[in-house]
């Protein structure tokens, strides 16, 4: 995660950022390991150090310097740590000093540089610690220091402020180097102060608690830089002074929760702002700012799905709504329509039947849970006892519920649903009664369960409600077995329906942690894999662990993870016994021998946490903090990779089986559907991977070419012709071959398309399609000359490289289930015949066409060669009369008028454009075809 970012005024391409987010969450917070620094304005970046800063503030640069830099690191915030303070470098990252530290528990939340002497700096300083039952905020280390000599130097400047401070921040008047303005978490006396003799007095302006609520999350304070009078506080909502700080109006913006503000320092009515929803920015000073609704950030708590088609994706997402969104749309790609609000709110895990997910249940925090009915947009509150115990010590709550409080339909009866607490309940009547099926399932300890805040200021939300259910996984194999995992690091089972429960937390663990993620084995009941983490504890080792006797012996399962990704999540394949997913803070492992030990799987996702994962119809869907949704489409090729590893790696070429593919019109990627793309489709097709060893393909001469230009290309096309062909062919049942690819492509009408090749696993995607019709050579086609898609039915892939015995294996091409009942194999061969028909005469047609072009270039050169001949003039003569002959013919046929999309409507369509718009409607439709078709091609 990101904390800071700063762009050098004087050098607008060098960028540093400061990693690690500063307003630390209790649940979905990321620490960083730096600064990074680009020079080619964010293209690339390098990473300078300070990796144990964790959370960095602020990033100011000297105006006139881009390497003269400093850094406000806040530091860890679950524990007390070295590393915090104010950090300067002069030499653009290479080398860092200290120049400002207080103690271990107080870190920099805020570093400000007066715009008119960069010499002078402001710091404020919070004295603080995360813990998973309570944030401290505030102590003897929090308060705002200045230096006039380049951080060299400091003084504290606390003159007038509180006497105990919790969060502080500061901003120096780019109008007025003597006004400073504070943001101070204190009570009775906290609020707004300003400072009109460059810090050596403070002077409360405001005391508005609504400038200073939820003052660890908060407390931002921002100088506007043209106008004295003018500051800006940011908190919920978004508040801006024009009197010095006296009075607060708030701004509408797009998002309620605001942490950051840019000001440009020449205009300040263009800023930017940064807040829970994303970024957003305005020209006209607020009045409007632009959207927040393109920017792909979103922060997953957990993922499911259902098993519609596509099925539909479900999370909570951190400070937003929960929300629905489908796998893949059938029109070409993911719109605004195909995204939707789900039950709950920002913290809910989402249940429902999954084979009819009308009645969806989702959480919200401090146990609330609703029901919603997605046929009317209705929901319904079906808490266990209705009440939202904001601010209530959780000793005296009857049931404490995390802020991600478990909930959870049963496999074996989907309409009964699961809501964890400290007890497990139970409802069979969608809400309408519940019943606790366990005891407390926690170790209950009475040290944690007082205010969530403190010395300062409670935090009463539910995010430090601790001592609770965190995970809930019934076995899918055997009615009756359900596992428990708590955030304080107690794994429980019960072997018949919650009459029992046993206590089987592994041993030999750290004296703090807490449970992440329980997974129950789709294939034994008494297989389980546990994600444990301690991260809250400022230990970020990755544990995970193993058992298959239901608790009674655990193995850790952690080789091959880095020791800083703390894992999240362990998903067992439901197919492959044995094949393992982890998710962790840092991306995705995956195990082919039941975790003993890990290998990257990250190919194209972003470094980011991995909050869950969920294996459903042989995908792998991912929710992140901080990245949306992602999906690896396809797990075929693992599957078979477990299913034959010791074949795979030794064979120099293998062809892994498809999966079946559906036959949809839409392509693969962004773009189609109304109203803009928000999500990718997966591919379109059939999706082949194939391994090609790299001895067999060569080494080629890639690296010696030129990396550009017409050389680059040639070079290109030469490594292709040295190295052995690689065909890929799609055959249907009969053994006709449909559609050829090959890594040696010809040109032309016939010649086999593109296939690109790497050493290791390849993958292509045939798009169910034949080869394209041909076309007529410079004739200018509205519409689409693209071959039909085919039928259901059988199809094999072949694989051949450099002639040698080819490798066959064969896949099911279906109709999507929505289509299955509407129409019969009848139908389907009906619509093969016309459109074999409508081919046929769009062929003949274009090669008649072409007859006539080679008739007309064959007469235009008999007429040039007989240009001396005593008959030329006859012959001219004949020639021009032949000529003009079969010009009538040709402009029947074809419109050689159209060179433009918009021709079509000026000059008559011909023949083959009728021909090219019925093969389409045809193509398109996904069974029997209409009377009007028919009638059309006669």
């Amino acid at each position: 995660s990101v904390g800071a970012l700063a762009v050098a005024p004087s050098d607008p391409n060098v960028v540093y950022a400061g990693m690690g987010e500063h307003a630390p969450r209790g649940v979905t917070t990321s620490h960083g390991d730096g600064v990074y620094r680009s020079t080619d304005a964010g293209r690339t970046w390098t990473h300078l150090g300070l990796e144990n800063t964790r959370a960095i503030s602020r990033i100011v640069v000297h105006p006139a310097d881009p390497d003269w830099v400093y850094v406000a690191a806040q530091g860890a915030p679950y524990g007390p740590s070295e590393d915090r303070g104010i950090y300067r470098s002069r030499d653009g990252g290479a080398n860092w000093e200290r120049v400002h530290y207080v103690n271990p528990n107080s870190g920099a939340s805020e570093l400000s540089m007066d715009p008119s002497n960069p010499r002078i700096l402001y710091a404020a300083f919070w004295d603080h610690q995360r813990d998973p039952w309570q944030v401290r905020s505030g102590g003897e280390g929090s308060g705002l220091w200045k230096s006039t000599d380049g951080g060299n130097t400091w003084t504290a400047i606390n003159e007038g402020l509180p006497d105990l401070m919790g969060k502080t921040a500061v901003s120096v008047s780019g109008a007025n180097p003597d006004r400073v303005f504070a943001m101070i978490e204190a009570e009775p006396d906290g609020g707004v102060f300003r400072s009109d003799d460059g810090g050596a007095s403070w002077t409360r302006v405001n005391d508005t608690r609504g400038l200073r609520s939820r003052p660890w999350y908060y407390i931002e304070i921002f100088a506007d830089p043209i106008d004295e009078n003018t500051v800006y506080v940011l908190n919920a909502p978004f508040w801006k002074s024009i009197d010095g700080g006296r009075t607060f109006q708030s701004i509408r913006v797009g998002h309620g929760d605001t942490h950051d503000l840019w000001i440009n320092p020449n205009d300040n009515s263009n800023m930017i702002l940064a807040d829970d929803g994303g970024g957003e920015i305005t020209f006209n000073g607020g009045q409007s700012w632009s959207t927040l609704n393109n920017q792909p950030t979103a922060q997953f708590y957990r993922v499911n799905a259902d098993n519609q088609f596509p099925y539909w994706v479900y999370g909570g997402q951190q400070d937003n709504s929960s929300v629905a969104i489908k796998s893949r749309d059938l029109d070409g790609s993911i719109g605004p329509a195909d995204f939707r609000p789900s039950a709950g709110c920002e913290s809910a895990y989402l249940a429902f039947h999954p084979d009819r997910p009308r009645y969806q249940f989702g959480g919200c925090y401090l146990g609330q849970i609703s029901e919603r009915d997605e046929a009317t947009g209705l929901s319904r509150n079906v808490q266990v006892r209705p009440g939202m115990p904001a601010s209530v010590e959780p000793r005296n709550m009857k049931y404490r519920f995390n802020w991600n409080a478990p909930i959870v339909v049963s496999p074996h009866d989907p309409d009964v649903i699961y809501h964890a607490s400290n007890h497990l309940l139970r409802s069979a009547d969608r809400g309408y009664t519940w019943e606790e099926i366990s005891p407390d399932l926690t170790k209950d300890d009475p040290r944690y369960q007082g205010p969530g805040g403190g010395p300062i200021t409670n935090e009463g939300a539910g995010g430090e409600i601790y001592g609770t259910i965190f995970s809930v996984a019934p076995s899918t194999v055997e009615p009756g077995v359900i596992w428990t995992g708590s955030d304080d690091g107690l794994v429980h089972v019960t072997r018949d329906g919650g009459g029992t429960w046993t206590d089987v937390t592994p041993p030999d663990l750290p004296d703090e942690f807490g449970i992440n993620a329980v997974e129950a084995s789709p294939h034994d009941p008494g297989t389980a894999f546990v994600a444990f983490t301690a991260y809250k504890f400022n230990d970020f080792t990755p544990m995970a662990y193993r058992t298959t006797d239901f608790g009674e012996s655990w193995e850790r399962i952690t080789a091959g993870i880095p020791e800083d990704h703390w894992i999240r999540v362990v998903r067992e394949d439901d197919v492959r016994p044995g094949l393992l997913y982890a998710g962790t803070e840092l991306g995705a492992f995956v195990s082919f021998d039941r975790g003993d030990n890990w290998q990257p799987l990250q190919l194209n996702l972003p470094i980011t946490p991995i909050t869950d994962f969920k294996v459903h119809q042989g995908d792998l869907v991912a929710s992140t903090q901080g990245r949306a949704f992602w999906i690896l489409d396809d797990l075929s090729p693992l599957r078979q990779l477990h299913a034959n590893a010791e074949s795979v790696q030794d064979a120099r070429t293998w062809l892994f089986a498809p999966r079946d593919a559906y036959r949809l019109a839409g392509g693969g990627g962004f773009g189609g559907g109304g109203g803009g793309a928000v999500g990718s489709n997966p591919p379109t097709g059939a999706v082949v991977h194939f391994k090609i060893s790299e001895d067999l393909l060569g080494e080629g001469d890639a690296e010696e070419a030129p990396s550009d230009g017409p050389e680059a290309a040639d070079a290109e096309g030469d490594e292709r012709t040295n190295r052995p062909e690689v065909r890929l062919e799609f055959l249907d049942s009969g053994g006709n071959v449909l559609r050829t690819y090959s890594s040696r492509p010809g040109e032309g009408p016939g010649a086999p398309g593109r296939l690109d090749v790497s050493p290791g696993v390849n993958r292509h995607v045939w798009n169910l399609r034949r080869e394209s019709i041909p076309p007529v050579e410079g004739l200018y086609t509205f519409g689409t000359l693209r071959g039909g898609l085919v039928p259901p039915g059988e199809y094999t892939v072949r694989l051949t490289v450099d002639g040698q015995e080819p490798m066959e294996n064969s896949f099911q091409v279906m109709s999507i289930p929505q289509h299955q009942e509407d129409f019969t194999v009848a139908d389907h061969q009906a619509r093969e015949a016309l459109l074999a028909q409508v081919l046929g005469e769009l062929e003949d047609l274009h090669e008649s066409v072409m007859t006539l072009q080679r008739i007309q270039a064959q007469v235009e050169a008999a007429v040039e060669r007989a240009s001396e001949h005593p008959e030329a003039e006859r012959i001219a003569e004949a020639g021009s009369a032949l000529t003009d002959s079969v010009t009538a013919v040709d402009s029947m046929l074809v419109q050689r008028a159209w060179t433009t999309g918009q021709d079509p409507t000026v000059f008559t369509t011909r023949l083959n454009q009728f021909f090219i718009y019925l093969h389409g409607a045809v193509d398109g439709t996904p069974g029997r075809p209409t009377q009007g078709m028919v009638d059309q091609l006669q």
